[in-house]
């Protein structure tokens, strides 16, 4: 078996370079991911190509590639915030945030109390056409429900800015 794999990869390599050849490029493939390649041609453009039965090769780590959790450097005269500024900023936002929240929290009291657990009295309206009344049930139902997740965002921003 292993001398089926070792006999293998002379073909591939040899076949690489004839793809290389074919695809007009002027510097050595290399490995994009499995059995893909590019290279640059004489004309400058990127090219790419693939090579059915070539052993499998990992794309080379060159450190080209950023890790993603770190931001990338801001460019020179790029304009700063002092701390205090920053400070006072996200204090209005912690104050605004808190003012929406009691705000929504207001409204919430006041939707589940119109919606009465599911049962709020019927208008004169809706005593003769039930479909009415129940169309108002399920709008004061979704009204609750909105409420609830903007409380729900709102106390979930309010702690990831402390």
């Amino acid at each position: 078996m292993w001398c089926a794999l070792i006999s293998a990869l002379p073909v591939a390599a040899a076949t690489v370079a004839e793809k290389a050849k074919e695809s007009g490029c002027a510097n050595k493939p290399i490995v994009v991911a499995g059995e893909t390649y590019r290279c640059i041609t004489h004309s400058g453009i990127m090219s790419y190509f693939n090579v059915p039965g070539a052993p499998y090769a990992s794309p080379p780590d060159n450190g080209a590639r950023r890790n993603s959790t770190t931001a990338p450097p801001s460019p020179a005269g790029f304009p700063k915030v002092d701390a205090a500024t920053q400070k006072g900023r996200d204090d209005m936002r912690r104050k605004v945030l808190s003012d929406e929240l009691a705000t929504e929290e207001k409204l919430l009291t006041e939707s589940r109390a119109a919606y009465a657990e599911g049962a709020p009295t019927a208008l004169p309206e809706e005593r003769a056409d039930v479909e009415k009344y129940r169309a108002r049930i399920a709008k004061l139902r979704e009204a609750v429900n909105v409420h609830e997740k903007n409380v729900e965002a709102l106390k979930k921003e309010l702690s990831a800015s402390k």
